[in-house]
């Protein structure tokens, strides 16, 4: 029997500067996705997620796709923004809906292309 396929994860470029830039690493994004596995972020409806990150200083909006992978796709400072608006939710929930439909190779071209850097690459850290 094989062993069943890990949960990637990966940022979107966008939300790659915008965590280089508040000194976000791929290492503390690896552990905050394994705690949304875990049940440990806000369930927005619709495949997405909000998650704090950055000792609460910073909030994340992960889109996920059915458990297979999961996106980071917006990052803000609680300081700046309180909440998503409910335009932003709705625009988040279509994304992840079709972030659903897309095939590998899809996804490969996404990582290509640079759109998408995979991080955690299969290994996601499991102590919370």
């Amino acid at each position: 029997m094989s062993e069943p396929t890990r949960p990637r994860a990966f940022k979107s470029a966008w939300f790659a500067k915008a965590a280089r830039k508040a000194k976000i690493s791929d290492k503390a994004l690896c552990k905050a996705i394994a705690q949304v596995m875990a049940g440990q972020a806000d369930d927005l409806g619709g495949g997405v997620y909000k998650k704090r990150l950055s000792n609460n200083q910073y909030r994340s909006i992960i889109l996920a796709r059915a458990g297979d992978f999961w996106v980071y796709e917006f990052l803000f400072a609680k300081q700046d923004i309180a909440n998503i608006e409910d335009d932003d939710l709705k625009r988040y929930r279509t994304l992840a809906k079709g972030y659903g439909s897309l095939t590998t190779d899809q996804v490969s071209e996404l990582l290509a292309d640079c759109g998408w850097i995979e991080i955690c690459k299969g290994e996601l850290e499991t102590e919370i």
